[in-house]
């Protein structure tokens, strides 16, 4: 048994090479060999995103507090609240955020493979944003 105290480990600021505006990634855990999966609390504020990007085992959200958005290729950007679990397919491409005057936090879960947990690809530009904002209101 492990157990990883809170404040163990310190806070980073998301890269701007993979985000655009203010994020903070709380590392949670990383579970040894020969598991594979890795845990971190990220906090976007308003207007806060990442970048396109695809996991080789998909993804998990678990929405902890705020509202966010979240989009998968080709499809409408939808909108998250705390308590709702996001699920993203093995190298499905998505983008997921906090909402344009509402800061989001979330729980990420993938799995490594191959040494790959993440393939980052283009930032998300404003007009991929905001979307249909009228139609979703601007939390």
């Amino acid at each position: 048994m492990e157990i990883k105290r809170s404040g163990s480990q310190p806070s980073g600021k998301g890269p701007a090479e993979y985000f655009t505006g203010s994020v903070r990634v709380d590392p949670l855990f990383t579970a040894p060999d020969p598991a594979r999966v890795r845990g971190s609390l990220v906090t976007f504020e308003p207007g806060a995103r990442t970048a396109w990007h695809t996991h080789p085992l998909g993804q998990t959200l678990i929405i902890m507090s705020g509202c966010g958005w979240v989009q998968r290729e080709s499809g409408p950007v939808e909108e998250i609240h705390p308590g709702d679990v996001v699920w993203f397919e093995p190298g499905e491409k998505h983008w997921h955020g906090a909402a344009l005057t509402t800061g989001m936090s979330h729980i990420a879960l993938q799995e490594e493979l191959n040494d790959e947990v993440v393939k980052w690809l283009e930032h998300v530009n404003d007009e991929q944003y905001l979307g249909n904002t009228a139609m979703r209101g601007k939390a």
